[in-house]
């Protein structure tokens, strides 16, 4: 009787964008054996995340990388909502949290610079770049990946796959994972220019009757600014984002000196089951969110924490199926809050005529006079 083939490794992750090399370094950590294929040949350096929360922050201690990415990222400890020149509320993040009482800005590229520094650290070999994966095949002891790297032909079977391919994940729709996904109506430009604004590190919406305006400290003397727009600005410079940003806010900025350049609109999606047979799916593959918050990359990571000791636990030989159940319950429910809670920032952010902008900013204004309640919505804004 012929017995299936052996494993060449224990885990193979699809994907190492941050999720993808956290989950790795994790299982790395655990003692097993991983692979991660990514299809890009080098890392993006059109970075859109930026915000780490603090329950991202806790979730990366793991790896061995949060204090790196502190030291060198903005502490946002501050927030504030303002109409023009007038404020209108403040938001403190001292007690959202006791160990990161703060949003950390940084652009993604370096965050996956750091992890990536680190799984090489664990295993040079671990990264594989240029890997694209054409098909699995699930035989209930592993699965076998093909592909191609190279223009060659590859090929690599793992006890389990994680797939962490992004939003628009290639594995999610080779399994005929079931998601529910739809496009929302709200449309963006954002970019990154030098931070001329006085405001040092605090993050500021402006709540304006053509739509909000964003901006967030980042490192280096920059500061990004979001600008809701009402169809997608694809063909827009950095020279339509700062007039639009002058118009809506009377603020000057560089466009001369802008570094990165981004229209986007707005998808989510849910997948049905994150886990099929010995595959799962983690971050922006199994739960697209709203950007506009920034909650995604750190429920991803919370994902790969959730889901490191299960797959360690399996790979000694236990029975985590009813684990991996619960796994799932408890991924969807925390990215349906938090895609919940991106749609109020974004309604909070859409056009209004400005007799009623005027009327709803004065409201907020008084609302977030009781610091408990203000207190209260640091916390849900940080993913408390």
């Amino acid at each position: 009787m012929t017995g299936k083939p052996a494993a060449d490794v224990d885990v193979a992750v699809v994907g190492g964008g941050p999720v993808g090399l956290a989950l790795a370094i994790l299982l790395l950590q655990s003692g097993a054996s991983v692979r991660v294929l990514e299809r890009r040949t080098v890392r993006s350096s059109h970075s859109r995340a930026i915000g780490i929360h603090p329950p991202g922050l806790a979730a990366l201690e793991g790896t061995g990388v949060t204090e790196q990415l502190t030291r060198e990222g903005v502490q946002i400890r501050h927030g504030e909502a303002r109409s023009r020149e007038r404020d209108l509320v403040s938001l403190r993040f001292s007690n959202t949290s006791t160990r990161y009482p703060y949003v950390l800005a940084l652009p993604q590229e370096r965050t996956e610079h750091v992890l990536e520094d680190r799984l090489r650290a664990l295993d040079p070999r671990a990264l594989r770049r240029g890997w694209t994966v054409t098909s699995l095949a699930d035989d209930g002891a592993g699965v076998t990946l093909e592909g191609t790297s190279g223009g060659e032909p590859v090929r690599l079977r793992a006890s389990w796959v994680v797939a962490a391919d992004g939003a628009r994940s290639a594995l999610r729709t080779m399994l005929g994972a079931g998601a529910r996904g739809r496009r929302l109506k709200d449309s963006y430009l954002m970019g990154d220019f030098p931070d001329t604004t006085g405001d040092g590190p605090v993050g500021v919406l402006y709540l304006e009757p053509e739509g909000i305006v964003e901006s967030f400290p980042l490192p280096g003397g920059k500061r990004r600014w979001v600008v809701h727009t009402r169809t997608l600005h694809a063909d827009a410079d950095a020279k339509d984002l700062a007039r639009l940003v002058r118009q809506r806010t009377g603020r000057d900025i560089d466009a001369a000196g802008h570094t990165m350049l981004s229209a986007f609109s707005v998808n989510t999606t849910l997948v049905r089951e994150l886990v099929h047979g010995r595959t799962v799916l983690i971050g922006d593959a199994a739960h697209e969110v709203s950007p506009i918050g920034g909650q995604g990359m750190t429920l991803g990571w919370l994902d790969a924490a959730e889901l490191a000791p299960l797959l360690a636990a399996g790979l000694r030989g236990e029975d985590i199926s009813s684990e991996l159940g619960q796994f799932t319950r408890r991924r969807r429910r925390a990215a349906q809050i938090a895609s919940a809670q991106a749609q109020l920032n974004m309604a909070l952010g859409r056009p209004l005529p400005a007799g009623v902008m005027q009327a709803r900013n004065l409201v907020l204004a008084s609302f977030f006079q009781s610091r408990r309640l203000g207190d209260a919505v640091a916390r849900r804004f940080t993913m408390q």
